[in-house]
C-alpha cells in the first residue's frame, strides 16, 4: 500500500512540476507579472530555466518586459546567470535596445565589463545609441575586446553607426587596436563601405612617432 502510494506520487509529481514549469516560462515570455510572481510564491524556483538555459530573468529581459524584470530582481533572481550560449540578461537586453531593462539590471549588479562579449559591444552591434550612451556613463570599457579581439568601435564601424563611433572616440576608444585577423575598426569601416566613419577614424589615428619603424 505504501509502495503503491509512493509509485503514484512519483508518477504524478513530474507532471505537476512540468505544468508549473511551462506556465512560469510562458509568463516570462508574455511578461505576465501576476502569474510569474504567484507561481514563484507557490514554490517555483525564480531561477528556473528553459532547455536553452535561459532563466526567467533572461527571458523577460530579452522580450522587453521591464515590470517583470523588476519583479524578478525583487525575488532575488540571479542577475549574473548565463544561458547555454553564454548570454546574460543584460547582454540580451542590450542587443535588443531595451534601455529601461539595461538600467534595472545595471543597478542590480549586472556585470558591464565581463570577459568576452560585453553589453556595450552588443549595443554597438545593433546601433542602440541610448543604450551605448548609458553604458558608457556607467563605466563600460570602450576598448573591451571579445574573445576574437573585436571591440565596440569595430562593430560601430562595420555596421555604419557613426554617432556611436563618435561617442566611443569621445571615451578614448583605441582606433589602432586590431582583432585576431589583423583588422582595425577603420579596416572594417572601409570593407563595409562606411567611408564617413573610415575618414573619422583616420583623423583620430595616433600620429607616427619620429624615428619609429626604421
Amino acid at each position: 500500500m505504501w509502495l503503491m502510494a509512493g509509485l503514484i506520487a512519483a508518477a504524478t509529481a513530474p507532471c505537476a512540476h512540468a505544468d508549473s514549469l511551462g506556465d512560469v516560462l510562458k509568463a516570462a515570455r508574455d511578461g505576465d507579472v501576476a502569474t510569474a510572481t504567484a507561481l514563484i510564491g507557490r514554490g517555483v524556483d525564480v531561477n528556473t530555466t528553459d532547455r536553452e538555459g535561459n532563466t526567467l530573468l533572461i527571458i523577460a529581459a530579452r522580450e522587453g518586459h521591464a515590470s517583470l524584470v523588476e519583479a524578478l530582481i525583487r525575488h532575488r533572481a540571479r542577475v549574473l546567470a548565463r544561458n547555454r550560449h553564454g548570454d546574460s540578461a543584460i547582454l540580451l537586453a542590450a542587443i535588443r535596445g531595451h534601455l529601461p531593462i539595461v538600467r534595472l539590471l545595471a543597478q542590480a549588479g549586472a556585470d558591464l565589463n565581463p570577459p568576452g562579449w560585453t553589453p556595450l559591444a552588443y549595443a554597438c552591434f545593433d546601433g542602440h545609441t541610448e543604450v551605448v550612451k548609458y553604458l558608457l556613463e556607467r563605466g563600460a570599457n570602450p576598448n573591451a575586446p571579445a574573445d576574437n579581439g573585436t571591440t565596440p568601435l569595430m562593430l560601430a564601424a562595420r555596421y555604419g553607426h557613426k554617432s556611436i563611433a563618435e561617442m566611443l572616440l569621445a571615451r578614448n576608444a583605441n582606433v589602432d587596436v586590431k582583432n585576431q585577423d589583423g583588422a582595425s575598426a577603420r579596416d572594417w569601416a572601409l570593407a563595409s563601405g562606411n567611408t564617413e566613419i573610415a575618414d573619422l577614424l583616420a583623423r583620430r589615428k595616433a600620429p607616427a612617432v619620429p624615428g619609429q619603424g626604421k
